[in-house]
C-alpha cells in the first residue's frame, strides 16, 4: 500500500498556472509508476498524465499536452504536475494515483490500485 496526498491546488486564473504536488509515503515510490487524474463536477473522472517509475517515460491526454508537465522526485516521494496556460475547463478535482506496476503509464484508471483524497483546482476565465 502506499498513501498519497495531494496539495497546491486553489484558485488560478485563465492563462495562469498552478504546480500540484503528490507526497507519497509507505511502498517504495521508485519502484511504482504514477498518475494524475480529474473529475469535474457532473463528469467522469479522466486520465490527466502518467510517468514511469524513474521519470524517462510520460504519456499525456491530448487536452493537457503541450500546458501540463508531470515530473517527480523520487528523493522526496513526491510527483507534480506543472499546469501552465491554464483554462476554464481544466476546473476540477485532481486525484494522483500509484500504478500496479514500474511503466504502466496507461490512461485506463484499472491500472492503478492507490489514490489521493483529491485537491480542487478552480479556473477563472
Amino acid at each position: 500500500q502506499v498513501q498519497l496526498v495531494e496539495s497546491g491546488g486553489g484558485l488560478g486564473q485563465a492563462g495562469g498556472s498552478l504546480r500540484l504536488s503528490c507526497a507519497a509515503s509507505g511502498r517504495t515510490f521508485s519502484s511504482t509508476a504514477m498518475g494524475w487524474f480529474r473529475q469535474a463536477p457532473g463528469k467522469e473522472r479522466e486520465f490527466v498524465a502518467a510517468i514511469t517509475r524513474n521519470g524517462d517515460g510520460t504519456n499525456y491526454a491530448d487536452s493537457v499536452k503541450g500546458r501540463f508537465s508531470i515530473s517527480r522526485a523520487n528523493a522526496k516521494s513526491t510527483m507534480y504536475l506543472q499546469m501552465n496556460s491554464l483554462k476554464p475547463e481544466d476546473t476540477a478535482v485532481y486525484y494522483c494515483a500509484a500504478a500496479k506496476s514500474p511503466y504502466a503509464i496507461s490512461a485506463d484508471e484499472r491500472w492503478y490500485d492507490n489514490w489521493g483524497q483529491g485537491t480542487q483546482v478552480t479556473v477563472s476565465s
